[in-house]
């Protein structure tokens, strides 16, 4: 294994990694950082163009650039299509995962048979029937229902919650205080009274899942609850219960999504964008920050529907001239119907 600490080379880099060296590829990194920031010992990246200017005083140790920048810097360097996701693969490989001592603290509640290879620390409560796979950690306050299931090498940080049944694919990251299956939002009016529906369903969830802090994923009411394969949500997401996410979709910061809604594949949310429920997203939709979907959207493409920010006094004026639009279309119309006449006269 790697050890950022000890360094690695960039010859060996590229041999694990791929990518084009140029230049010394016995120079040895220790760690990444920024254009901006970087020194000796350290590899840094270029991902946007408008920061190109850093390159050329960039003081690192070697740089990770597209084949398009490479005469930008003398600095060594390494070539590839997609120098963000390169960086995110040579940050993974300077900073390697902590090797932690596998078992079940004495403080642990486990009612299920539990793997050798799982590491179950204190306060932890594994309900009955519970499916464990191998080399799973569960941090200190995890509360695992009964039924539930986490594959293989998942790891589920402090306070986490699963409920009863729902299902956990293969290496899912799920961050604190994350609860997986609660109760979705669902009641019958009857008078004045509200008559809960009991919520049967379940929620399943794909491999290679991250899940952030606080996010929430209610159970199905009748059929499941399913986030498939690859899916990336940020923290503080609420999905309601029925929502499909399709596979390797992502979701930023505080996006919401109704019951029943079905959302395809490759779909991206901007931060505290929200769905409203039983609408269908197309595969490959991008929808900007902010932005309230209230009808659904069949076709591929980015979606927008914020208002620009500006200064009050002009946000308040263009808002009067927009209510004034509909009196306008009508006006309008009527004119072009006198048009019309006026023509059939000459």
């Amino acid at each position: 294994m790697v050890s950022g600490k000890e360094g690695v080379r960039l010859e060996e880099i590229v041999s694990r990694l791929g990518g084009v060296l140029e230049g010394d590829g016995s120079v040895t990194v220790t760690q990444v950082a920024t254009l901006a920031s970087a020194g000796a010992g350290q590899i840094a990246f270029l991902a946007n163009p408008k920061y190109r200017g850093q390159l050329r005083l960039c003081q690192a140790s070697a740089v990770i650039v597209h084949p398009q920048f490479s005469a930008a810097t003398t600095l060594p360097r390494i070539l590839h299509q997609n120098p963000y996701a390169y960086y995110a693969r040579v940050t993974a490989l300077l900073n390697p995962a902590e090797e932690a001592n596998c078992g079940v603290s004495s403080s642990a509640v486990v009612k299920s048979k539990i793997p050798a290879s799982a590491r179950i620390l204190e306060n932890v409560v594994v309900g009955r029937g519970v499916s464990i796979g191998e080399n799973v950690t569960l941090l200190p306050g995890c509360v695992i229902g009964d039924e539930a299931a986490i594959g293989d090498g998942s790891v589920l940080y402090p306070n986490v919650v699963i409920y009863p049944k729902c299902v956990i694919g293969k290496r899912a990251i799920i961050h604190a205080g994350a609860v997986i299956g609660s109760d979705g939002f669902g009641f019958a009016k009857d008078g004045e009274d509200w008559v809960k529906i009991p919520q049967i369903g379940r929620v399943v969830i794909g491999d290679d899942v991250e899940i952030g802090a606080n996010t929430s994923i209610d159970r199905g009411a009748l059929d499941d609850t399913v986030i498939g394969n690859g899916v990336k949500l940020d923290n503080q997401i609420q999905i309601a219960h029925n929502v499909t996410v399709g596979d390797y979709s992502a979701m930023a910061g505080c996006v919401g999504v109704a019951g029943s809604t079905k959302i395809g594949r490759r779909c991206t949310v901007g931060g505290a964008g929200m769905i409203v429920g039983h609408l269908e997203i197309a595969d490959d939709v991008h929808i900007s920050a902010g932005t309230m979907v209230t009808k659904s959207l069949r076709k591929p493409g980015q979606y927008t529907s914020i208002f620009p920010l500006e200064a009050h006094d002009e946000w308040l004026q263009n808002a009067a001239q927009i209510k004034r639009l509909a009196k306008l279309s009508d006006r309008v119309a009527e004119l072009e119907k006198k048009l019309e006449l006026m023509e059939k006269v000459r």
